[in-house]
């Protein structure tokens, strides 16, 4: 597989089910041929976009600390629409005095 970006070719290589074989058994894996192929395909395109992902110029980008800095989109904040806690509680296995009655589950 080569991908190409510019004039500048990268060349990934393509794994075949053997690849996956190798890796499953070092990884304690059980695959079968059919999961080595399909694993092998898709890996594959992993690597070949990961290779695309590569070859996009970055020159004079700064790196970002977290992806929090490029802004938040916040929505508004808006009421739509009111609870009807008793229609709420009535389908409930148990309640009491307008609580919801829940198994206890530590000693």
């Amino acid at each position: 597989m080569v991908a190409c970006h510019g004039s500048t070719l990268h060349r990934i290589p393509l794994l075949n089910a053997e690849d996956i074989e190798k890796v499953a058994h070092l990884a304690r894996l059980g695959l079968t041929r059919e999961e080595g192929q399909a694993y092998a395909q898709d890996l594959s395109r992993i690597l070949g976009l990961v290779s695309q992902m590569n070859a996009v110029p970055t020159d004079g980008v700064e790196p970002m600390t977290h992806p929090d800095e490029a802004g938040l989109r916040f929505r508004e904040d808006v009421v739509s629409g009111e609870i009807d806690r008793d229609r709420l509680l009535a389908v409930a296995p148990k309640t009491r005095d307008g609580l919801y009655l829940v198994p206890k589950v530590i000693e």
